[in-house]
C-alpha cells in the first residue's frame, strides 16, 4: 500500500519564490530512491498559507530506508544550490530530513541567504501529515 508524506511548510510572505527556486533546482534529487513514486510542491492559493511538499512511497519501509540513508545525502554537501541542508539529519529533531518531518524544508539551516553567504531557512517551521493511499 502506498504511503504519502506531506510536509506542510510555513513560509513567510515574500519568501515563497525562494523556496520554489530551491525545490526546482533539486526536483529530481530523490527520483532514484527505491520505492519512491512521486513528488509535488503545492503553492498555497486560498485557505492556508503553507506550502505542501507531497511525496508518495511504495510503502512505509521505502520511506524509512530513504530517510535513514538517502535523505541526508540528498540534502547535504554538494546540494547546497537548491535548498542546501534544508532539514535535520536523520535522528536530529527526532526525524529524517525534508520529506515527512516537521523539521524539513525550512525549519533548519538551508533556506535563505545570510549576509555572510551562509544559507538560512526560508520557512519558519513545518508540520508533518502522513497518509495511506486507499485502494478503491
Amino acid at each position: 500500500m502506498s504511503v504519502v508524506k506531506i510536509n506542510a511548510i510555513h513560509v513567510p510572505a515574500g519568501a515563497g519564490a525562494e523556496l520554489e527556486q530551491r525545490f526546482a533546482a533539486r526536483r529530481h534529487a530523490v527520483d532514484g530512491a527505491p520505492g519512491f513514486e512521486g513528488f509535488q510542491l503545492l503553492r498555497p492559493v486560498k485557505g492556508d498559507d503553507r506550502y505542501f511538499v507531497v511525496t508518495t512511497w511504495a510503502d512505509e519501509a521505502s520511506f524509512q530506508a530513504w530517510a535513514a540513508d538517502g535523505a541526508k545525502a540528498a540534502h547535504a554537501g554538494g546540494s547546497e544550490g537548491a535548498h542546501g541542508r534544508h532539514a535535520a539529519a536523520p535522528g536530529e529533531h527526532g526525524a529524517p530530513a525534508g520529506h515527512g518531518t516537521p523539521a524539513g524544508h525550512g525549519a533548519a539551516a538551508g533556506h535563505g541567504d545570510a549576509q555572510d553567504g551562509a544559507r538560512r531557512p526560508v520557512a519558519t517551521g513545518a508540520d508533518l501529515l502522513e497518509f495511506e493511499v486507499v485502494e478503491l
